[in-house]
């Protein structure tokens, strides 16, 4: 049943990361973009928690998708701060 659970997570991340990526090239908002990039950050991180507890159970994946999450948060932040200016 987690199983499940992670691959849907996964696949909403990357529905709302398609989502959020056609809005921009709709109106070339760039905060969508940056909020594009989160998008896919966070279902590639989802991808490696679904790796990481599933499919290779002998390694630990924590720091790199911890990595990946924390990268994927700064591209928002670093959109949102770019463009409070």
């Amino acid at each position: 049943m987690a199983e499940t659970v992670y691959l849907l997570c996964a696949a909403t991340s990357v529905l709302c990361a398609v989502l959020l990526y056609n809005g921009y090239r709709g109106s070339r908002t760039r905060l969508l973009f940056w909020s594009s990039l989160c998008f896919i950050g966070l279902a590639l991180n989802n991808v490696l928690l679904f790796l990481d507890l599933v499919v290779v159970t002998g390694v630990d994946l924590s720091l790199l998708r911890t990595s990946v999450a924390t990268a994927a948060m700064l591209s928002l932040c670093l959109g949102l701060v770019w463009e409070s200016r």
